[in-house]
């Protein structure tokens, strides 16, 4: 059975949806995949996975690291599993390149490489966002593309983490020295 509630927060309401097990869901309103996966008929109830949910949003939307996670149930691909699991070692306040996610992945499986618009399209299906943080990735010069929530939810989301989205070790693909470039869509 899925459970649903909703959050305010500083960037509009977010859907939250959940199992026995753990967060199944969380999404803006207007999302692009919004409640993709979601039972049709969701009992509307707050559960001690939502309270420590909302928890973690009212650290995070304060503009601290939270310590802690709220259990997660991943529903997905073997593959977008794969991908979900390298966006939450992203750190806080870093960002992380489509094709160094296709490369981890890639080494992750044994491949000689991989598509970054596969990495992408797994990315783009996740369906806990802000805590699987894949607001965190960006273009291979740093752009701001592709945030199912919207680019300028992305753009308040990664500033709430940083006051300037820096490039660090572009070896890494994380980066840190230099001003992300946003393009307008």
């Amino acid at each position: 059975m899925h459970y649903i509630t909703h959050y305010q927060s500083p960037l509009g309401t977010i859907l939250l949806a959940a199992c026995e097990t753990g967060l199944t869901g969380l999404w803006f309103d207007g999302a692009k995949y919004y409640a993709c996966g979601l039972d049709p008929n969701p009992v509307e109830k707050n559960t001690p996975v939502f309270d420590q949910t909302k928890k973690w949003l009212d650290i995070y939307f304060s503009g601290r690291e939270p310590d802690f996670y709220p259990p997660l149930h991943l529903i997905g691909t073997p593959f977008q599993l794969l991908v979900w699991d390298i966006l939450q070692k992203i750190p806080y306040g870093k960002t992380l390149a489509y094709g160094e996610i296709a490369k981890r992945a890639a080494a992750i499986k044994g491949l000689s490489q991989m598509s970054p618009q596969a990495a992408g399209g797994a990315v783009g299906h996740n369906k806990i966002s802000i805590i699987i943080p894949c607001h965190r990735v960006v273009g291979a010069d740093g752009s701001l593309t592709g945030y199912a929530g919207g680019i300028d939810k992305k753009r308040k989301l990664l500033a709430l983490e940083q006051k300037r989205i820096l490039f660090d070790n572009p070896s890494c693909g994380c980066y840190d020295n230099k001003q992300i470039n946003i393009k307008k869509r």
